[in-house]
């Protein structure tokens, strides 16, 4: 599952895609600018999982990539969001297969409310900045 979160509003946007590579995050990243109002600039916070940062990849004029420093997740808030929705919506299953792996994860994120994700992601220095 890939994601992004605004936690000033709660707003979200996920893709639940095969594997995690430099082609799926391109994949993310151009279907999430096509959501981005277009006299809008988003900052997407990355973690250093390799795909994210990877030459070839091509990111929109209309997002700016944030890369956080290794072992540095306190930082990044949607790293609670992926916490969250493992700890009370996708562990401890048996899944019979890919699609219902799909049907899963896509449950789970449509579970989620704008006021759960701001509750998850409502960081000091987030409030601090967004204020």
């Amino acid at each position: 599952m890939f994601g992004a979160i605004r936690p000033a509003t709660g707003e979200g946007f996920a893709l639940v895609l095969p594997k995690v590579s430099t082609a799926a995050m391109q994949v993310f990243l151009d279907q999430f600018a096509a959501t981005i109002a277009s006299d809008a600039q988003v900052a997407l916070v990355l973690d250093g999982a390799g795909w994210h940062g990877a030459r070839d990849l091509v990111v929109p004029p209309n997002i700016s990539p944030i890369p956080l420093p290794p072992y540095a997740p306190e930082l990044n808030p949607v790293e609670r969001v992926w916490l969250y929705l493992r700890e009370r919506l996708l562990s401890r299953r048996l899944l019979d297969g890919y699609n219902a792996i799909v049907d899963a994860c896509c449950e789970a994120w449509n579970a989620l409310t704008p006021e759960r994700i701001r509750s998850l992601t409502a960081f000091p220095w987030i409030t601090k900045v967004a204020s």
